[in-house]
């Protein structure tokens, strides 16, 4: 692509034709402000904070949707550049509920940090009437308040662009403008699938997550409770960050002593039901091959996938893997084989999970998640809540020593650990699969091509003489697209891999924040999912079939993949939903 030559700020600056300001600022290593900018996602120019001044313009533009010409000269930092910038905060905050101590995204939050940098206190400096708003509590996993909302309108963009859902925008007109959904609806009334990618979305503290951190320090107290946590594969790439480490950190080490310092009795590993999910998904693949079953079988390991397949494509549920998902699967075999196992009572277990999804909170409350007679599992934390109560008791996690899992639900293989990046679990299930189908030993484990954060990935692999063809989609945009071509006929698979949010879980919902200032210049999914990667490669065991606990817990409970006992304890069931969103 051609170059074009400006100046900004008396600087020749080379970029490419057809690039914004923005872009062009960034190359010569100048970051201009943005609030509403997210890239390839919500590029509308609306929040005012990135203008700039072009020699020859009438008036500031925005840098974010500002195309760049031959031999134009750009001011990002002059004076009436930066009063404009630190007007529009002054007049941002001026409905703002400026309650910034109390609230969760203090010291993490894009508006104070601007604030910060261009000298604007909290002190008002426009007085008038401010909007109340109820707080809308009606969702499973999320809150929305609204008096901190600044109409950036990332949320929105997010869930129609990406998810494809559409269930938020923006009601009213003018000084009454607020985000919600249709009608005076609760989101909780609508079909929202719980996937939270509007909260890591949200720049400010307008959208958070239900905090069930009390719930859990209220249950380690509790001497008549036992309390055993597992912690998804994904989180122990993104906890780092909470701390101050780059993005793509892997501390699961120093993860497995802070959950032990917490106070839990037992630290446990969801890559050990990752890898019984395996076991049970590629019996299941096979079957429905050898017996005729429904094809293409869908995975089941996402929460929010399985809710947006509920609700928009119904007809396809039979399609869906009866499997429960690795969280469930974990508290359904923690309340069944393991209570047996240690003659623990499974009405006094507390089950909690850390999870880099807020759909997981969802999940737990489902139907057809009791194996045991009580709920699988019984509080489930993102990976956000889980730093909150490492820094509130004091732990220091960067000096944290590297420590281990209990057994003997604490052993995952490589296999396992791969599940929080998209493709993940399709290369997991095949590692598994073949080796099932043609008796014999793999000798190259990295189907790469599954591999990467491409929005849709396909590959046909020749196993035993049959051409299996599989397909990859992540986020829930993606997988409508994908699945409208499965049914329309132009697309024809054995098995196909789903994820709700872009990337796989190492994005999900309940993953730290991450300023869009990083994000529209580096790829969080990929810098996340490559500690995923490296963790498997380390493992000395990468099958799930070869892990020694998985083989226990066969030859001691469920005997075999498929089982009665195994469809018991470790299936589940779906059901068809409305779809409540807004009109196109």
């Amino acid at each position: 692509m051609e170059n074009i030559t400006i100046k900004i700020n008396g600087m020749e600056v080379s970029a490419p034709a057809g690039s914004t300001i923005l872009e062009a600022a960034r190359i010569a290593g100048i970051d201009i402000p943005t609030l509403c900018f997210l890239k390839e996602i919500n590029e509308i120019g609306a929040c005012r904070i990135c203008v700039v001044e072009v020699k020859g313009a009438r008036s500031l533009v925005a840098a974010c949707v500002y195309p760049i010409n031959p031999g134009m000269e750009v001011f990002t930092n002059t004076p009436l550049v930066r009063e404009s910038r630190k007007k529009t905060l002054q007049l941002i905050l001026s409905t703002h509920e400026r309650k910034c101590l109390s609230c969760v995204r203090s010291e993490n939050c894009e508006l104070q940090k601007l604030c910060k940098d261009l000298g604007v206190d909290d002190e008002a400096r426009y007085d008038g009437m401010k909007p109340e708003y109820e707080l809308d509590e009606t969702a499973a996993h999320m809150i929305r308040d609204n008096s901190k909302c600044i109409l950036c309108r990332r949320c929105v963009a997010v869930c129609d662009k990406v998810q494809g859902i559409g269930v938020i925008g923006a009601n009213e007109r003018g000084f009454k403008t607020y985000i919600g959904s249709a009608f005076g609806m609760g989101l909780g009334e609508t079909s929202c699938v719980s996937c939270g990618q509007c909260i890591v979305a949200c720049p400010v503290g307008a959208i958070y997550e239900k905090d069930s951190t009390q719930k859990v320090i209220d249950a380690i107290n509790d001497p008549d409770k036992f309390v055993a946590v597992q912690t998804a594969p994904a989180v122990r790439a993104g906890l780092g960050e909470e701390f101050g480490l780059p993005v793509g950190t892997g501390v699961e080490g120093k993860m497995a002593a802070a959950l032990r310092r917490l106070g839990f009795d037992k630290v446990f590993d969801t890559n050990f039901s990752a890898d019984l999910t395996i076991m049970e998904e590629a019996n299941e693949f096979l079957d429905r091959v050898k017996n005729g079953g429904t094809l293409p079988m869908i995975t089941s390991c996402s929460p929010g996938w399985i809710k947006y397949c509920e609700h928009y494509f119904p007809d396809m549920t039979d399609n869906l893997s009866t499997c429960k998902s690795p969280q469930q699967m974990f508290g359904a075999t923690l309340k069944t084989y393991y209570a047996e196992k240690m003659g623990i009572d499974p009405a006094k277990i507390v089950s909690v999970s850390v999870m880099p999804c807020t759909a997981k909170k969802f999940e737990i409350g489902r139907d057809d998640q009791s194996a045991s007679g009580y709920p699988d599992v019984d509080i489930s934390l993102t990976t956000r809540e889980l730093a909150k109560m490492i820094k509130g008791a004091g732990l220091r996690f960067l000096d944290l020593p590297e420590e281990g899992f209990d057994d003997p639900l604490g052993e995952g293989t490589g296999a396992a650990v791969i599940f929080g990046a998209t493709g993940g679990v399709m290369e997991a299930a095949l590692r598994t699969a073949v080796e099932k189908l043609t008796g014999e030993e793999l000798k190259e484990l990295d189907f790469v091509d599954v591999r990467g954060v491409e929005g849709i990935k396909e590959a046909t692999y020749n196993v035993a003489g049959m051409d299996v063809k599989v397909a990859i989609a992540s986020g829930l945009g993606n997988a409508r697209t994908l699945l409208n071509k499965v049914k329309a006929g132009e697309a024809d698979y054995h098995f196909i891999e789903i994820m709700g949010c872009p990337g796989g879980c190492v994005n999900g919902g309940g993953q730290p924040h991450v300023p869009a200032s990083f994000k529209n210049a580096n790829d969080v999914r990929a810098l996340r999912g490559k500690v995923l990667y490296d963790y498997d490669s380390a493992n000395p065991v990468r099958k799930s079939h070869e892990n020694e606990s998985i083989k226990k817990v066969y030859a001691e409970f469920f005997g075999e993949p498929g089982s009665h006992k195994a469809h018991e304890v470790l299936h589940t069931s779906y059901v068809k939903r409305e779809i409540n969103k807004l009109p196109e």
